[in-house]
C-alpha cells in the first residue's frame, strides 16, 4: 500500500479549522505551562485516551477497571481488551516520559514495536491471586458473607488468575503467530511509506503534518494490531513540533468527539478536517476539564484550612485530583494509612462516590 498527499493541498479548505486547531492547542498548552495541576491532569487524561484508543476500534473498556488494575487491585480477573488499554496507557506515559520526537524515530519505533504480541507491555506486577480474606475484610466486601463461603470465592480468583497467566504467558517466544498475523503484511514497506510521509510533511504546520501522519497510519496500518499507535505517535510529532511542549495531546479522547460517518470516509481531504475539528474539540474540552478541576481543589483546599501539618487530606487532595477515581486500598496504599482511616479521610473530604455500589466502592471527582 502507498499512502499519497493530496497535490497541491486544498488550503482554502484546510485554512480555517486548521488556525482553529492550531490556536486551541497552543492555548491549552499555555495553560498546562503555568498550572499547579498540570501534572494531575496529564495523569487523568493519560487513563482516558487509553479507554478511547480501544473504543475508536469497537472495544470497551470501563475507566473505573482500567484505573483498578493499573493499581494492581482489579475486581476480577483482566480481559483480554483491559490488558489492551494497560499496554496503550504504558505506551502513553512512556512516550511522555521520553524526549520529543523519541517515539516516531527509527529506535524509538523499534523499542516501542519490538514486541509483536504485546508481553512487553504487560504488567510489570503480578496478577493478584485472588483477595484474601483479610483483604476482603478491610474492604467490607465480605462483611455479610461467612469466612468458608469468602474463601471458595477468593480459591476461585485465584485459580482464574492463574489460568489467565498461561493463556496470556505462552513464555520467552516472541515469534508472531502465523494464526493472528500475516506473514505478508510487509510491515517494512509500510512502515517505510509512513515514514516518508512524515518526512513529506516536515515543511506544513504541525497540527497538519500530525493530522496527516495519523491519517496515514491508519491507511496503512503498518504494525498489525496496533492501529491505536497511530494517535500516540501523532501526538509525539506535536511535542517534536513544540506546539504541544506541556503535555501529550490526547488525540483518541478527541476523536471520540467527532461523529465516525467523518473521519471512516474515503475522501482524504474530508477525513482530515474530521481530525482538525477534533483537535479543536479535544483542546477546548481539555481547557474546561482544567477549569473544573482547578474549581473542585479549591474547594477541597478550603476544607483543610487550618488543619495540622501532619494531616493526610492534603495528600488525598493531590491523590483524588491525579487519579479519575480511587479505591479504599488505593488510598490505603498511597498514603500509608489503615482502609479505615482511608474511609474516614474520604467521608471528612466529602468525595463523590462513583460506582452506587456496596462494594469495590471508588471516589472521585468528575
Amino acid at each position: 500500500m502507498v499512502y499519497r498527499l493530496l497535490e497541491p493541498l486544498p488550503w482554502t479548505a484546510l485554512a480555517t479549522p486548521l488556525a482553529a486547531a492550531e490556536d486551541a492547542l497552543a492555548r491549552l498548552d499555555q495553560l498546562l505551562a503555568t498550572s499547579p495541576l498540570r501534572d494531575g491532569w496529564c495523569a487523568r487524561t493519560d487513563f482516558a485516551d487509553a479507554c478511547a484508543s480501544l473504543a475508536l476500534h469497537g472495544d470497551l473498556v470501563l475507566l473505573e477497571d482500567l484505573v483498578l488494575h493499573d493499581a494492581g487491585r482489579d475486581r476480577h480477573a483482566p480481559s483480554q481488551e483491559l490488558t489492551r488499554a494497560h499496554a496503550v496507557l504504558r505506551t502513553r506515559r512512556r512516550i511522555a516520559t521520553a524526549e520529543p520526537g523519541w517515539a516516531t524515530s527509527p529506535t524509538g519505533l523499534a523499542v516501542l514495536s519490538e514486541d509483536p504480541d504485546g508481553a512487553g507491555d504487560r504488567d510489570q506486577a503480578p496478577i493478584p491471586d485472588g483477595l484474601s480474606l483479610e483483604a476482603a475484610d478491610r474492604e467490607g466486601d465480605f462483611a455479610d458473607v461467612d469466612d468458608a463461603f469468602a474463601a471458595e470465592l477468593a480459591d476461585i480468583d485465584a485459580l482464574i488468575a492463574r489460568s489467565s497467566r498461561l493463556l496470556t504467558d505462552p513464555g520467552p517466544v516472541r515469534e508472531k503467530s502465523a494464526m493472528l498475523y500475516d506473514p505478508e503484511w510487509g510491515e517494512t514497506d509500510r512502515l517505510s511509506n509512513w515514514r516518508q510521509v512524515v518526512a513529506d510533511t516536515r515543511t506544513l504546520p504541525p497540527v497538519l503534518a500530525a493530522t496527516i501522519a495519523y491519517d496515514a497510519w491508519t491507511a496503512l496500518e503498518p504494525l498489525q494490531h496496533r492501529a491505536w499507535f497511530g494517535s500516540l505517535l501523532a501526538a509525539d510529532l506535536l511535542r517534536a513540533r513544540e506546539k504541544a511542549r506541556h503535555h501529550l495531546p490526547t488525540l483518541a479522547n478527541a476523536l471520540r468527539r467527532v461523529p465516525r460517518d467523518r473521519w471512516l470516509v474515503r475522501d482524504p481531504l474530508t477525513r482530515w478536517l474530521a481530525v482538525l475539528s477534533a483537535v479543536t474539540a479535544g483542546a477546548e474540552q481539555g481547557m474546561r476539564d482544567h477549569d473544573r478541576w482547578m474549581l473542585a481543589r479549591e474547594v477541597l483546599q478550603a476544607k483543610v484550612r487550618g488543619r495540622r501539618g501532619s494531616s493526610s487530606l492534603p495528600r488525598l487532595i493531590d491523590l483524588v485530583l491525579a487519579r479519575p477515581l480511587v479505591s479504599t486500598t488505593t488510598i490505603a496504599d498511597e498514603l500509608g494509612v489503615t482502609p479505615r482511616a482511608a474511609q474516614t479521610l474520604v467521608a471528612e473530604l466529602g468525595l463523590r462516590e462513583l460506582t452506587g455500589r456496596g462494594r469495590y466502592r471508588a471516589w472521585g471527582i468528575l
